[in-house]
């Protein structure tokens, strides 16, 4: 398979007049995607491209800009290209206009053939001559020649063919290693590598690259390599195995860098000046560019955010599996037994209570695995299951992932002197035993007792209040979960909300997800009622809002967010912060953390529920609808 056989001439586009947004531009080059036929859902598709953007621009600089997304709206992988000879703003890296555009689609769960076919592209644009004749192309018929031509190594830049004589490497050993990786791992991975290895060769220098890709893990570098390298660098925007670097001097930065940065990147690999890497949590973010000027309490954020991440799926599909015992069963049977009552129910709970039963355990196994690698997972697990042993729930868990990330680091410290000889047992003897007997003697005594009581107060004070504050707190979570969508404050909301749950406390819970349902229903409404306030697309957009509303997804108003916040997101706050208010009033509670309108059922006053999350929905519409100024034809 060639990149000419996922780049049909009819998903090609020169010499287009610039389009007005950056939005534009990705549904522009939707519609050629669509052409060629590789799309089975095109809204679905631009959704998710969008939802990429969000993480990152994928304007890479140099003119070069590949907006992609893996997603169920394709059908088959492709490539869609577009010329805007003038260029236009794509929030680029650099800042410079983007001229060359290559879409790329590839369905969830592409082969790795495609995934290599459109990871070759990404690396043939970062040749610059080829990169300009491809722009100044006339027609698709040598456009799609041009491509031919580079792939099969004919392409010959015109103006550079007295420089074809390259500096070639003269050491005996790999000089430059290096590891790219990106999240999507289809374009930014193998483009930094591209760049990277030729900011290389062009200098005489041996270079070697790993790629963390879709496809899994390319050229992998070995220990010998590593150990006669002269510079190392990691360009990563996800997790990669860093061990192997212990004791080196390593580059740590982001995957922008190296297709922006390669020869700076290389400069400092060389110096001698990069931090000496130690394969240990707490130093992972030494010298490390993208998060060399971060706070500490970013930092922790992040590790709460790992533990958060994988608890969630145990939290969830227990959580709906338990409200469904509730549904399923005869409260006059065993009043005292309720939620067990009849078989199914039984079922049911034993199934939900299971998986929930690992939500605290895993939540601070995985945050003591962020601080301090995979010895830190066992300690942390220790520490959220006698969390759970001693009342001190949610809270408590946290902590343990912590205190048993940070008991690690500190033991391989204090146990670096050893002779080599026994490294082998510390992992496997020393850090998990010292590790979860520091544990189990803070947690049992210095963790419990104090946060225990915080616990029951907590229970007692919500149990309690009176209806206004209790008004007054589902206001506070419910527009917390509108502020920025699956965010920071979103997550702290819905951490508190599921940290109540499993304390017993079920109001907040139904505030939280109230107030995540509001945002794409307000924006559905908006643009099924006030058309005159959206474009054609954003219009078909909204529609699949409902959906995600009724789902609770809210990051379904995040592409209308990020085009217009100042107006979007204090309508939506005000909405959902509305919602969870009158849940709290009516007195509506719900037992699972997630399933927007299917876990109805079980949710306590549900018409009321219902009526709170229409009323928000509603209220956050109009404003919005006020906000916005009717669009002209």
């Amino acid at each position: 398979m060639h990149i000419n056989d996922l780049l049909k001439p009819e998903s090609i586009a020169l010499g287009v007049s610039a389009p007005a947004s950056k939005e534009e531009a990705i549904r522009l080059l939707a519609d050629y995607m669509e052409k060629g036929g590789n799309l089975s859902d095109k809204e679905q598709y631009v959704k998710d491209v969008l939802t990429r953007e969000e993480s990152g621009t994928t304007g890479l600089g140099d003119g070069i800009a590949t907006p992609h997304a893996k997603s169920d709206g394709v059908k088959a992988a492709g490539l869609a290209a577009m010329t805007i000879p003038d260029g236009m703003d794509f929030a680029a890296m650099d800042g410079n206009p983007s001229r060359l555009f290559f879409m790329i689609a590839a369905p969830n769960g592409a082969n790795d053939e495609h995934l290599a076919i459109l990871s070759k592209l990404a690396t043939m644009i970062m040749d610059p001559d080829f990169k300009e004749a491809l722009i100044a192309a006339k027609t698709v018929e040598e456009f799609r020649q041009l491509i031919d031509d580079k792939e099969n190594d004919r392409f010959v830049a015109p103006s550079t063919e007295a420089a074809a004589e390259e500096a070639k490497p003269t050491a005996d050993h790999i000089q430059i290693l290096a590891v790219t990786a990106c999240p999507t791992g289809i374009a930014h991975t193998f483009m930094a590598a591209e760049s990277i290895e030729q900011h290389a060769k062009k200098r005489g220098l041996t270079v070697k690259v790993e790629t963390n890709g879709s496809a899994g893990v390319k050229n992998v570098l070995t220990p010998e390599e590593i150990a006669a390298a002269d510079g190392i660098i990691v360009a990563a925007d996800k997790n990669v195995a860093m061990s192997r670097f212990d004791g080196r001097r390593v580059v740590i930065t982001k995957v922008a860098d190296g297709i922006n940065k390669a020869d700076e990147l290389i400069d400092r690999a060389l110096s001698g000046s990069a931090p000496v890497y130690h394969a240990s949590g707490a130093d992972t973010s030494e010298g490390a560019d993208d998060v060399e000027n971060e706070s500490l309490a970013r930092q922790i954020y992040k590790h709460l955010m790992n533990g958060v991440s994988h608890m969630l799926p145990f939290v969830v599909g227990g959580g709906i599996l338990i409200a469904l015992a509730f549904l399923f069963d005869d409260y006059s049977i065993d009043p005292s037994k309720f939620g067990s009552n009849t078989p199914l129910a039984k079922f049911f709970m034993q199934v939900g209570g299971a998986s929930f039963g690992f939500m605290l355990p895993v939540l601070a196994g995985f945050i003591g695995m962020s601080i301090a690698d995979r010895p830190g997972l066992a300690v942390g697990f220790v520490g959220g299951s006698l969390a759970g042993a001693t009342g001190t729930g949610f809270l408590g868990a946290l902590l343990a992932g912590f205190v048993g990330g940070y008991a690690v680091n500190f033991l391989k410290k204090v146990f670096a002197g050893l002779p080599a000889s026994l490294d082998g047992i510390k992992p496997i003897l020393l850090y998990p035993f010292f590790g979860i007997l520091i544990m189990g003697l803070i947690s049992l005594y210095i963790i419990a007792p104090p946060v225990s009581a915080i616990n029951n107060w907590m229970i007692a004070t919500l149990g309690g209040m009176d209806p206004s504050a209790r008004i007054l707190m589902g206001l506070i979570v419910g527009g917390m979960m509108a502020v920025d969508m699956g965010g920071p404050i979103n997550k702290a909301a819905y951490v508190t909300g599921t940290g109540l749950l499993a304390s017993g406390e079920y109001h907040v819970m139904a505030a939280v997800m109230a107030g995540g349902m509001v945002p794409p229903l307000a924006i559905a409404l908006a643009t099924t009622l006030f058309k005159n306030r959206f474009t054609e697309s954003q219009c078909k957009a909204g529609i699949t809002n409902y959906v995600m509303g009724l789902s609770f997804i809210t990051e379904g108003a995040i592409p209308f967010a990020a085009a217009d916040p100042v107006r979007v997101i204090p309508s939506m706050v005000v909405g959902s912060a509305l919602a969870g208010a009158l849940t709290m009033f009516f007195d509506c509670t719900l037992r699972a953390p997630h399933g927007g309108i299917f876990v109805v059922p079980t949710i306590g006053n549900p018409l009321m529920y219902l009526v709170s999350i229409l009323v928000g929905a509603i209220v956050g519409a109009i404003i919005l609808s006020l906000l916005k100024k009717p669009i002209k034809e």
